[in-house]
C-alpha cells in the first residue's frame, strides 16, 4: 500500500491534535526534556494514567447510555418534565461540550494555557474536562420521550450492527492518529522518562485514505444508527452532528494553515466523512 506523508512542524509534547493519520513514534534518540524531580514526574504520571482510566470509564458509559442498557439511567430514562426545561438543560450540556472543544483544542489557547498548566499535562487536563462534562450530562440529562422511529427484527439487528461498527471505527481512528497521545498518556510517560516526543509524521493510510475524518464518521454512525429513536436521542444526534460539521471546518482551517498545499491536495482527493463510490471503469 502506498503511503503519502509529510512532517508535522514541531509542537509542545502535549499539544497533539487530531490530524489525519498522524502518528508519534517513540525513538531512542528523542530529545530529553528539562530536568524535573522524581516526585514531580511520578505525580504527573499518576495524574495522566488516572485521567486515562476516567476516560475509559466515561467512554464505556456513553456507549451504554446511548443504548439504554446496563446503566441505571440511559438517554431515555429518568423523570419526564416540561419540554422547554429538557431543551434548555440538554442543550446547555451539548453547547458546553462544543464550546470546551472549540476553545481548548485551538493552538492559540494552548499557548496561553500551557503557561498555567505544564505542557505535558495539557492534553490530560483537556480529556478530564471533557469527561466531567459528559459525566454531568449523562447524570442530569432530561428525557424527551416520543418515538421518531422504531425498528424490530432483522432491521434492528442491522442498526445495532451499524452502531457497533461506528464505535469500532472511532476506536480504530484514535489508534491511527496515536491513541495514547490523543488522551495524554504518551505525554506523561515521556515526561516521566525525561524525554520529549519527536515531531509527528502525517501518514495517509488505512481509513484516512478513504475519508479525512474517520473518527467523526464513526461517531455519526454510532449516534444515528439505533432501532428506537426518541426525540431526546434525535436531539442529541442532531446537535452532535451540527458540532461535527462546524468543528471539522475549524479544524481544517488550522490544518491548512499548518500544512498549506499538502493538506489542500489531500482535501481535494479525499472526502470528509463518507467514501466516494468508485466510478465504473
Amino acid at each position: 500500500m502506498s503511503t503519502a506523508s509529510f512532517v508535522v512542524p514541531p509542537a509542545s509534547p502535549a499539544s497533539t491534535e487530531r490530524r489525519p493519520g498522524a502518528s508519534l513514534t517513540s525513538r531512542s534518540d528523542a530529545p530529553r526534556a528539562a530536568s524535573a524531580s522524581f516526585a514531580s514526574r511520578a505525580l504527573a504520571l499518576v495524574y495522566g494514567l488516572g485521567v486515562y482510566a476516567i476516560f475509559l470509564a466515561t467512554f464505556t458509559a456513553v456507549v451504554l447510555w446511548l443504548a439504554n442498557v446496563v446503566l441505571p439511567k440511559g438517554i431515555d430514562g429518568g423523570e419526564v418534565g416540561p419540554l422547554q426545561d429538557a431543551l434548555l438543560v440538554n442543550g446547555a450540556f451539548l453547547a458546553g461540550f462544543a464550546i470546551q472543544h472549540a476553545i481548548m483544542a485551538r493552538t492559540a489557547f494552548k499557548r496561553r494555557w500551557t503557561k498555567i498548566v505544564p505542557a505535558h499535562l495539557e492534553r490530560s487536563t483537556f480529556v478530564l474536562a471533557t469527561c466531567a462534562i459528559l459525566a454531568s450530562m449523562m447524570v442530569f440529562w432530561r428525557p424527551m420521550p416520543g418515538t421518531v422511529w422504531h425498528v424490530e427484527g432483522a432491521g434492528a439487528v442491522v442498526l445495532w450492527t451499524v452502531s457497533a461498527l461506528g464505535w469500532g471505527t472511532v476506536l480504530l481512528a484514535t489508534f491511527l492518529i496515536d491513541h495514547f497521545a490523543l488522551f495524554g498518556v504518551r505525554q506523561v510517560v515521556q515526561h516521566a522518562r525525561g524525554r520529549i516526543d519527536p515531531p509527528a509524521r502525517f501518514q495517509e493510510r488505512s481509513l484516512y485514505r478513504w475519508v479525512r475524518h474517520p473518527l467523526m464518521t464513526g461517531f455519526l454512525l454510532a449516534f444515528w444508527a439505533t432501532p428506537h429513536m426518541t426525540w431526546g436521542h434525535l436531539f442529541f444526534a442532531a446537535m452532535c452532528t451540527g458540532y461535527i460539521a462546524l468543528g471539522t471546518r475549524l479544524e481544517e482551517r488550522t490544518l491548512v494553515g499548518e500544512h498549506g498545499e499538502a493538506y489542500l491536495d489531500y482535501a481535494r482527493r479525499v472526502p470528509g466523512f463518507f467514501p466516494r463510490l468508485r466510478k465504473a471503469a
